[in-house]
């Protein structure tokens, strides 16, 4: 089993990685910014699920996929980016408005919601690269089962990164509150994400150094 000091480094370095601003963070941030806190909230839930399949991929060993057939990298990189550029697309072909919304299809927009965080984690190669970099250094055969060990690891990686983003979501959700001041600033909300959006599928496909 892991010891504790491997579990206090590791919990130490996943602490620095998520206060570090990177395009899950901005995008927790965006929609809780443009649609409220519990929007962001439900973000955060498709990320982290998208980090687990992450992790589970790396513990059945398929991550190094990404670095024995280059290609497969750049297609999940072009295919994250497509997605992010159909999702700006849906941000500003949106129509305004506050109508209210029935209770079932506020769930299916949440359901939504948790897919977009999802899928953004689950196509961005770079997540699996990241894994593959960061987790090896605090594994050890003799420890036991090299998959459990990485299943430990991210679920403390999990639970740092929640906590931080949990904060950034709850900061970030007063910005909401402004669009409700006046028609005049009705629309910007969707606009900003529609930004955000485009600009994680740029930095998708022009940053492809690995």
């Amino acid at each position: 089993m892991i010891d504790f000091q491997t579990l206090l480094l590791f919990s130490a370095a996943s602490l620095a990685l998520a206060v570090t601003p990177g395009p899950d963070m901005i995008l927790v941030a965006a929609r809780s910014a443009a649609q409220g806190r519990t929007a962001g909230l439900v973000t955060q839930f498709g990320v982290s699920a998208g980090s687990a399949f992450h992790a589970i991929i790396l513990a059945l060993g398929l991550s190094q996929l990404f670095l024995a057939i280059p290609y497969a990298y750049d297609l999940v990189r072009y295919l994250g980016a497509a997605y992010l550029i159909f999702l700006a697309w849906q941000a500003f072909a949106a129509r305004g408005g506050s109508a209210p919304q029935s209770p079932s299809n506020h769930r299916m927009s949440l359901l939504v919601i948790f897919r977009q965080g999802f899928l953004s984690n689950v196509l961005n190669p770079k997540v699996a690269l990241f894994y593959l970099a960061l987790f090896p250094q605090f594994l050890a055969p003799e420890r036991g089962a090299i998959a459990v060990q990485i299943l430990v690891l991210a679920c403390v990686f999990l639970i740092i990164d929640f906590a931080v983003h949990g904060v950034v979501i709850w900061l970030a959700g007063g910005m909401k509150s402004l669009a409700a001041r006046g028609r005049r600033y009705s629309n910007w909300p969707r606009y900003f994400l529609g930004m955000v959006f485009g600009g994680l599928a740029a930095r998708l496909i022009f940053d492809g150094q690995r």
